[in-house]
């Protein structure tokens, strides 16, 4: 990832960009660009990436010319600049260089289409940080501390929180979460979140410790007090077997209709040298939260009648999705980079309900 990275652009260069926008580009953008000017389009991207089942996200830093090209003068996204853009889903995040539309001027968000508005200008915005500097330093630390796993040479955005760890007897259980935006809708409301299990048994364990998964059980409380109790065998189809100083990782995901919501619960083990001995291994609570968002000018600005409409649409969706979650399932080189240059506002962002997964 690191070799990905463009020589610094020049001073006439980044002139040359604002001239071609027509608008001016922050100063701690101009800055960091001299240093690099952003990557070339590789897999994976320098700004983190997100893999489930059935789908993968890997975003890169853009150069300042392909950023150029993507600035977007349509309605909904006026004034605005990608940063970042994901080859496989379409993803982009976005600074304003200008305060338009309800966004205020140099924030970096997340675009989210209002899919109940009817209206492509009515954007939703998850807001990821106030500046470029306050967007990117966040960033680089979460990467530097260690805050963001590096798994497979690969920058994962999981967030840890240090207090989100239970330790049953010799096994810890520690969690980590992350929410994706591309999976997630503001309108009809729908927060997709991932989170990353880990279960170690302490090294210094007896080996007539070592035990195997059976089954799992949560306990899931949205923002509303409202609570899913799920129970199945193994985790994501597997039954592992955890020895001393072993460590097993899984990944898996869950929704909410609320912005907010946390689990807790417990994996069923029992040891592999009595088999009919069986025990519970606790899984810290853990919370999820979606960042901060802002609701579309587009959909402010509607009159009462078509605001009416929307909610009641709104509300029928929310059952139905409610319907949906009941399930319980388990779960290159640089001659190529002027072709993906080419592509890459050409690719639509596809928002798609995934199931969730416990």
């Amino acid at each position: 990832m690191v070799l990905s990275l463009k020589e610094g652009a020049r001073e006439e260069d980044l002139d040359a960009v604002e001239a071609q926008i027509g608008c001016k580009l922050p100063d701690d953008y101009r800055c960091s660009y001299r240093i690099h000017n952003g990557q070339k389009l590789v897999v994976p991207g320098l700004l983190g990436s997100m893999a489930l089942s059935n789908h993968y996200r890997s975003e890169d830093l853009l150069d300042v010319d392909t950023a150029a090209g993507g600035f977007q003068q349509r309605q909904g996204l006026k004034y605005c600049l990608p940063l970042t853009f994901c080859i496989h889903t379409g993803l982009s995040q976005y600074i304003a260089v200008e305060a338009a539309e309800g966004r205020n001027k140099n924030e970096v968000f997340y675009q989210c289409p209002d899919q109940m508005a009817r209206n492509p200008a009515a954007i939703d915005m998850f807001i990821i940080g106030a500046t470029f500097t306050d967007w990117f330093t966040s960033y680089v630390n979460n990467v530097v501390s260690g805050g963001f796993p590096i798994i497979r040479d690969q920058i994962f955005r999981y967030i840890h929180d240090p207090e989100c760890v239970a330790t049953t007897g010799d096994i810890t259980v520690s969690v980590s979460t992350s929410f994706l935006p591309e999976l997630s809708s503001v309108h009809p409301p729908h927060y997709f979140f991932t989170y990353r299990i880990r279960i170690e048994m302490s090294k210094d364990a007896l080996p007539e410790k070592a035990c195997q998964l059976d089954s799992r059980y949560w306990r899931i409380t949205n923002a509303k007090g409202d609570v899913e109790e799920v129970q199945g065998p193994g985790v994501v189809g597997e039954f592992p077997i955890i020895s001393p100083g072993r460590v097993y990782e899984y990944t898996s995901c869950t929704t909410f209709s609320t912005t907010s919501g946390y689990m807790e619960g417990y994996h069923t083990f029992h040891f592999l040298y009595f088999k009919d001995k069986i025990f519970n291994v606790a899984i810290p609570r853990f919370h999820m939260a979606c960042p901060t968002f802002r609701v579309s000018i587009a959909r402010l600005e509607m009159g009462p009648d078509e605001y009416e409409e929307m909610e009641e649409e709104e509300e029928e969706e929310e059952e139905e999705d409610d319907e949906d979650d009941s399930a319980d399932m388990d779960e290159s080189d640089e001659d190529d980079e002027e072709e993906r240059r080419r592509r890459v506002f050409d690719v639509p962002i596809h928002r798609r309900r995934c199931s969730r997964l416990f």
